[in-house]
């Protein structure tokens, strides 16, 4: 594992959604994109919600999910900036709560504190989005300078049709700070 000081080092966080499957469209793009990438996931995302050994070898990087002991080395370097995404209902409102109990919060909730420029892509169903705590997360987030990007929810266009996640617009957003 060779560390590019040159490059500004991204988080990617994932949560457990099924679009996860998918986070490799935002690894590639963020590393087009010039930013050397390191994958953090919740718990219930390493279970078979995206393919760890595929990000793995796409950053040359361990995916993490579990705290490290004191006298292990930092796998990461500090991050330039942390995209969430999928962020899940679950991971916005223990990130907004300061709820740290998974090594994907605590390092949300570190990023806060640190200034670190934060974009994330929520995937919550309408039902869920419509939940008095998940809007009063948000506001508190936003509040705190986390940027979010449009809603999806996941479920078919009038058509039939399933809508394309937009991985993309967390490095967009990233791109304003």
């Amino acid at each position: 594992m060779i560390e590019d000081a040159e490059k500004p080092f991204l988080y990617v966080v994932v949560c457990a959604a099924g679009i996860a499957a998918d986070v490799g469209k935002l690894v590639t793009a963020a590393q087009e994109r010039d930013w050397e990438v390191g994958v953090i996931a919740t718990p219930v995302a390493m279970g078979g919600f995206f393919d760890v050994a595929a990000e793995e070898e796409r950053t040359g990087r361990p995916v993490r999910s579990a705290w490290r002991s004191p006298a292990d080395p930092r796998p990461f370097p500090p991050p330039d900036a942390v995209a969430v995404a999928p962020a899940t209902f679950n991971t916005v409102n223990k990130w907004a709560a300061g709820l740290a109990d998974t090594l994907a919060v605590g390092t949300l909730c570190e990023a806060v504190g640190l200034g670190v420029p934060i974009a994330a892509l929520p995937c919550v169903s309408d039902a869920l989005a419509a939940h008095p705590a998940y809007q009063d997360s948000l506001i508190r987030l936003r509040g705190l300078g986390v940027r979010f990007g449009e809603p999806f929810s996941g479920e078919p266009d009038a058509d039939g049709s399933r809508p394309e996640f937009p991985w993309e617009r967390a490095l967009d957003l990233l791109d304003r700070y």
